[in-house]
């Protein structure tokens, strides 16, 4: 099914923890290989991060039986520590992070272009799921 909705998809996540332990576990390979998933049948055996402008990254995500798997990578163009991280993805669409604090509470908004071929409610469900793993991930190993 395509579609032609161009408008910015938008998910978030309040999580328990302060913004130093977040932005590790959202940044560090160690940690992004941990919950970097939209459910428990998939997994992310790699994970790749120079975060900076114009730093790369790219994560492995794959199906646990090997069965389909895809590269999500991209290049940085905002990094600013404890608040921001702007990229574009390989296709061509923007992604913006944005992440605000008091002393043990972080939330989490992501805003990203849709692409064009699967509905707009199934690419915020999968990126919504992924924010969750990461909310659970975070206040789990905090």
């Amino acid at each position: 099914m395509e579609t032609e909705n161009k408008t910015a998809i938008t998910v978030e996540a309040t999580i328990n923890a302060p913004v130093k332990m977040v932005w590790e576990f959202w940044t560090e390979p160690e940690h992004i290989t941990q919950w970097c998933q939209a459910s428990d049948d998939w997994h992310a055996p790699l994970a790749e991060n120079d975060l900076r402008p114009d730093g790369k990254f790219k994560t492995r995500m794959e199906a646990k039986d090997g069965s389909m798997g895809f590269e999500f990578e991209g290049i940085y163009t905002d990094v600013q520590t404890y608040k921001l991280i702007e990229y574009v993805m390989a296709d061509g669409r923007k992604v913006s992070i944005t992440f605000t604090f008091d002393d043990s509470v972080t939330h989490v908004s992501e805003t990203f272009d849709p692409e064009t071929i699967n509905p707009v409610e199934m690419q915020r469900g999968g990126w919504q799921a992924i924010l969750d793993n990461f909310k659970n991930y975070s206040e789990a190993t905090v």
